[in-house]
């Protein structure tokens, strides 16, 4: 097509649609204007970020020479959520380009049991759902919400915790599977144990002393447990502080609630409540607690929950509805529970199916406490 028929075309309703297949060696690009049969596909393999991204950005303006586009032609760029994050889509935001970031599971893929998959074909694949998506199929593919730099940076915080807290108990469990297997059932989360364990003072259960390869071992179990610990008590120490303060005053206003602590008013901050929520069912659907059904001529069953998005936050809420029903026990989500539960007996299934149900409630009502000031029924505050 040249550059009469575009011009003499709708130019406000050409989009170059462009699609970004990443990978650490080299990235797929697959442009389409929607006026030709086929979209180009290129590699770019340049081994900088800044250099690569830049060779997108050439592209891009190299196809819009040859295929005689408008200087100002909408550009639309998008890519799979992955490892490489959110730069790419800050980036390309800074420059003026129109970016989105999807959510690969939601792109439709063919149902055969062997079918071709190469980053060409799938950078093709996914530039088509974007033209169908920017038409109208919103069916098509399922965009990622980006957050802010600080959104981003505040809840490595909590992550880090996290991940703190889960090394320290590593490294508990595994010095007690290895004195458990010479008999010494000695409580290694107590504050003596490396003291006596340096002295030499444990024994197997004949009252011998630990094998020197062993005792050495464990030495070195010890000092990294040293140093987990100090990490997680110093970020423990530090962790609202280094909040913005925005962030720090609605935690607060959670943690007033009876049943909701520090750590799980802070990783809904920073996890979940960045995001701007227009009802109740885009909150449940963010989380993964929403009833998958399946539905199809004689078929009916209950496929469970979806358990899409982070699955941090709805682990917590698990934790958080569990604490919920102690703390709160007079509150109307309690008095709910109690109600579809009363007649199971000792069915341990079908409370821990109630709990999750009693999750997406508290969740709910959380959102609504956070943003209208609407107190959960029933719902008592931590004293002053």
């Amino acid at each position: 097509m040249d550059a009469n028929q575009v011009m003499g075309a709708d130019a406000g309703n050409i989009v170059l649609a462009v699609s970004l297949e990443l990978s650490a060696a080299q990235w797929k690009v697959a442009l389409h204007d929607g006026l030709r049969e086929r979209p180009a596909v290129h590699a770019v393999g340049a081994p900088q970020a800044g250099i690569r991204l830049q060779s997108v950005l050439e592209l891009i303006e190299q196809h819009k020479l040859k295929w005689a586009l408008p200087p100002e032609v909408r550009v639309v760029v998008s890519y799979e959520a992955g490892q490489d994050g959110f730069w790419i889509l800050r980036a390309l935001s800074s420059r003026g380009i129109e970016c989105y970031m999807v959510d690969a599971a939601s792109i439709p893929v063919e149902r055969h049991k062997r079918r071709a998959k190469t980053d060409r074909l799938d950078a093709i694949r996914l530039v088509t759902n974007l033209r169908a998506w920017l038409h109208g199929e919103r069916d098509r593919m399922r965009v990622v919400r980006a957050p802010s730099v600080q959104d981003e940076a505040s809840r490595q915080l909590i992550r880090d915790r996290g991940q703190l807290h889960k090394e320290v108990l590593q490294h508990r469990e595994r010095m007690r599977k290895l004195l458990v297997t010479l008999g010494c059932w000695d409580e290694v989360d107590h504050r003596s144990f490396a003291r006596r364990l340096a002295a030499g003072q444990l024994a197997c259960h004949d009252g011998t002393p630990l094998p020197d390869e062993l005792r050495e071992r464990l030495l070195r179990e010890t000092a990294r447990l040293e140093l987990a610990e100090q990490q997680l008590a110093a970020l423990e120490h530090t962790l609202e502080e280094r909040l913005p303060t925005p962030v720090r005053e609605r935690i607060t206003y959670l943690r007033r609630l009876r049943g909701v602590g520090h750590i799980g008013a802070s990783r809904l901050m920073l996890e979940l409540f960045w995001r701007q929520f227009s009802n109740r069912r885009q909150l449940g659907a963010c989380v993964g607690l929403v009833p998958q059904p399946y539905d199809s001529g004689q078929s009916h069953v209950d496929q469970g929950i979806s358990k899409q998005g982070n699955r941090r936050v709805r682990t917590q809420l698990v934790e958080m509805a569990w604490g919920w029903l102690r703390y709160q026990p007079d509150s109307a989500l309690a008095r709910w529970f109690n109600e579809r539960t009363q007649g199971t007996g000792p069915n341990r299934r079908a409370r821990r199916i109630a709990i999750v149900a009693l999750a997406r409630r508290l969740v709910i009502a959380l959102w609504r406490y956070l943003r209208d000031g609407l107190i959960p029924e029933g719902a008592q505050f931590k004293p002053v």
